[in-house]
């Protein structure tokens, strides 16, 4: 538990980035992007993924599309724009410098 303390703060920071490439291959509306970062280990309330869903959106890195449900009323299905695929991959450059940098930095 004092691992997920301690690494909060870079969590958080992560959210963006997890958020961009749940939807890089496929559009999925909120509550799925939420099932994904789930998925795969990362603690994330609704709460903060529905606002950082739609400022992705006005900055005009995720564009949506209205689809009809079975199980329910239309979902607004998410993906990526041009601009948001640059920015997925600016943030990989980015990530894949730091991690080269914590590894050679003790060398």
């Amino acid at each position: 538990m004092t691992e997920d303390l301690e690494f909060a703060s870079l969590r958080r920071g992560l959210l963006e980035l997890l958020a961009l490439a749940s939807v890089e291959h496929k559009a999925r509306y909120a509550a799925e992007i939420v099932t994904a970062l789930r998925e795969v280990g990362y603690p994330v309330q609704e709460g903060t993924v529905y606002p950082l869903l739609n400022k992705l959106r006005r900055a005009g890195l995720v564009d949506h599309e209205w689809r009809e449900s079975s199980s329910g009323p239309p979902r607004k299905y998410l993906s990526l724009t041009a601009e948001g695929r640059q920015r997925l991959t600016e943030f990989r450059e980015y990530w894949q410098k730091l991690t080269n940098m914590i590894e050679r930095i003790g060398r």
